[in-house]
């Protein structure tokens, strides 16, 4: 998109970004930041870097040859690299929530990934703590291993399998597709950039890290860490189909573990459902949520060493969470918010070790994989007689999920159907749809067509994302990854939305059933996003989630009848079609957003310099707080380093305790004037041992007269633990 934009899509662009605001995913009311993190940090010991050194890391160990299997039935390696991306001033993605930048944080956001192979095949799954995996994330990914000579031969966009966490407390601003970028002025290259890069990294680790092994698997039911929050749409599928199984949700986590040939313990990945929104609309620093705090328990116990190329990695993967929510409490209220994210993440940890240490089931089997492009705006589903629907999202996608965190304004309720919208019961309603309806159809006539509207069945279209255009281009990708990677005896189904629990049930037995496969695993948010995948009958409601399946009705068939086709070449070992090849379309976007301009700090000051000393002592399990003269987060987001470090002393040296990585550290960044910054530092000491402390802030800073970004860093007075 040409940063040159008319008149007429300025006004356009204006309706649906306002529209955007009010209807996105897990809204709520802004709150005050009241939120205390809860649970405290690691013992990880380091030695401290008296320079401003971002610890870039070595390519690792370089493969010459490919690494034999000996007797061990697979390859196994596992890679994590930072992917932490502007701690202010960027929109963060989830809740759409356009007053959500981030302003510092409060742990960062890892890519994960896990090489399994066999003598012939290998697959990559990446579990990537982000709000969504964006075709544009997959398509930069996949293009920097062609060009890369190490990776390219074992490894493409066909077996490389990419999946979301989907917190939705990091930046925003990296796809592709207009929807998606509304509300955080557009594309944020920088932060798109550090994601691609920090994925690219991960698999190349693994790649690195391959050696002989073994792969494990475990199940087992966790029943206290999530509830269904749409339970009028799941009530709606049929009542035989219901009561075949224990609960509304799916409660199952499958883990795999993964052990070399030598005893060494490398890895851990599991899939279980439940959404990391436990952490609201208020917060503005960064962090993985539920899922991100579990991961990080998960290595504190295994010693994960985040500066090495050769480390215990750990993966909480998300599944069909779509209907899925961890606010046992109601919805987040940005006071408990980190409480409550401490107890599931706790809870998946607890259970997640509990499986890994009675993991003794050894996957057997080929390696495997199937990988295709469909075009979902116009697709023949044979099972029902009737095609897709080009994309469109409808009225209740403005309700936002009320059961999880309400909406800020009440546009149209949970619910909305074509039939509610009657102008005798229902007249504001009524003339809200007539108005915005009309107003877009103007500027896009094919989306108040009346094969549109009935191609949507009982979703009143409010905004047409699969027919409304700037440069060409609709605002949500029609083409998309259906892929299906087999390890052993277990699957793994791609797919590009978020999976109600239904749904997900539904896909994943008929693939169990065609590839006759002992597990079978849903991993949602991955390769690229397409809002909700809900059943028909949920679809019928106009719930939110309904609301959010965009290709209309027959979405869930569509998904079943692709599928089919991949697990049916799997178990004859046919190939499939690529499909159509979706478009690059880097070169079309626009930002709205400026960068830094300069940085500057008060008369006799310099930038480290310490505003606010902490006291100088404190009791155990006290807060310590520093505040300095810093600046900008943009200019160098210290990638593989940290912001903040809180030293110990031991006799004449000092050693790293935590980092702005550890939940018992905030790092938070605030403009005061023009160009003044003033960067807040947090510890909370509890569980940490008494001793001599000092905590050291590093960051760069940006010259308003030459452009030149250089490093300061700056360290408070010692200060006591007693």
């Amino acid at each position: 998109m040409n940063s040159q934009i008319s008149p007429l899509v300025r006004v356009s662009a204006s309706i649906v970004t306002c529209l955007f605001v009010l209807a996105c995913s897990d809204k709520k009311p802004s709150q005050s930041n009241t939120a205390i993190l809860g649970l405290v940090g690691a013992d990880q010991v380091e030695s401290t870097k008296a320079d401003n050194s971002d610890l870039l890391f070595s390519s690792g160990v370089n493969r010459a040859v490919a690494p034999s299997l000996g007797s061990s039935p697979y390859l196994v390696g596992v890679g994590i690299s930072d992917i932490t991306g502007p701690a202010a001033e960027v929109g963060m993605m989830g809740f759409a929530e356009s007053a959500q930048k981030t302003e510092g944080i409060y742990m960062r956001l890892w890519s994960r990934a896990y090489i399994i192979g066999d003598a012939s095949k290998r697959v990559v799954f990446v579990s990537a703590d982000l709000g969504m995996i964006f075709q544009s994330i997959k398509q930069a990914v996949s293009k920097k291993i062609a060009t890369d000579s190490e990776l390219a031969p074992y490894y493409s966009e066909a077996n490389v399998l990419l999946s979301a966490t989907h917190t939705h407390s990091g930046p925003g601003g990296y796809s592709h597709y207009f929807l998606y970028n509304a509300t955080t002025s557009g594309f944020i290259k920088e932060n798109f950039d550090v994601i691609v890069n920090g994925i690219y990294r991960s698999i190349k680790l693994a790649h690195q890290n391959l050696v002989p092994g073994n792969v494990y698997v475990n199940q087992g039911e966790l029943t206290d860490a999530s509830k269904n929050r749409s339970v009028a749409a799941y009530d709606k599928n049929p009542a035989s189909e219901r009561n075949f199984y224990p609960s509304n949700v799916d409660q199952t986590m499958t883990l795999l573990k993964l052990v070399a040939a030598d005893g060494r313990e490398l890895g851990m990945v599991n899939w279980f459902a439940v959404h990391p929104t436990n952490v609201g609309p208020t917060n503005k620093l960064i962090g993985g949520d539920n899922k991100g705090l579990a991961s990080y328990l998960f290595e504190k116990n295994k010693g994960t060493n985040y500066s090495s190329n050769q480390t215990f990695v750990a993966a909480f993967a998300q599944s069909n969470s779509g209907d899925v929510t961890p606010n046992l409490w109601g919805p987040a209220d940005g006071v408990n918010d980190y409480a409550r994210q401490n107890t599931i993440a706790n809870k998946q940890y607890q259970k997640a070790v509990s499986l890994y240490q009675s993991a003794n089931t050894q996957v057997t089997g080929t390696i495997d994989f199937r990988h295709t492009y469909v075009n979902f705006s116009n697709l023949y589903v044979s099972s029902v007689g009737t095609s897709t629907c080009p994309a469109g999202m409808g009225a209740s996608f403005s309700a936002g999920s009320v059961e999880d965190n309400a909406v800020s304004v009440d546009f149209f309720d949970e619910g909305t159907t074509v039939d509610s919208l009657d102008w005798n019961s229902n007249a504001a309603d009524a003339f809200k749809a007539s108005f915005l309806g009309g107003a877009l159809g103007v500027l896009w006539p094919a989306s108040v067509s009346e094969s549109y509207k009935l191609c949507h069945a009982e979703k009143p279209v409010l905004i047409p994302t699969g027919v409304a255009s700037f440069d060409g281009n609709p605002w949500t990708p029609p083409i998309i990854p259906i892929q299906i990677v087999k390890i052993g005896n277990l699957s793994i189904l791609a797919i590009p939305a978020e999976v109600s629990t239904m749904a997900g049930r539904r896909i994943r037995s008929l693939v169990k059933n065609i590839m006759e496969n002992d597990y079978t695993v849903i991993a949602a948010l991955s390769n690229s996003y397409t809002s909700y995948l809900t059943t028909r009958e949920e679809y019928s409601s106009q719930q939110y989630e309904g609301a959010s399946t965009q290709f209309g009705p027959n979405t869930l068939k569509a998904y079943e009848q692709e599928f089919g086709k991949l697990a049916s070449a799997l178990r004859n070992g046919a190939t499939v079609p690529g499909g159509p090849t979706p478009p690059d379309l880097t070169n079309n976007q626009a930002t709205f957003q400026t960068g830094v301009v300069f940085d500057d700090v008060p008369l006799f000051k310099s930038f480290g310099n310490v505003f606010t000393q902490p006291s100088a002592t404190y009791a155990s399990g006290a807060k310590v707080t520093a505040v300095f003269w810093g600046a900008h987060p943009k200019n160098n987001m210290l990638i593989g380093s940290s912001f903040v470090d809180i030293e110990r002393q031991n006799g004449s040296t000092w050693t790293v305790v935590a980092r702005d990585n550890d939940p018992s550290t905030t790092y938070k960044w605030q403009r005061d004037g023009i160009a003044y910054s003033k960067i807040t530092t947090t510890w909370d000491t509890t569980s940490y041992p008494k001793g001599t402390y000092r905590i050291r802030h590093r960051g760069h800073w940006k010259s308003g007269w030459t452009g030149a970004i250089s490093p300061y860093q700056g360290v408070t007075n010692n200060f006591v633990i007693q």
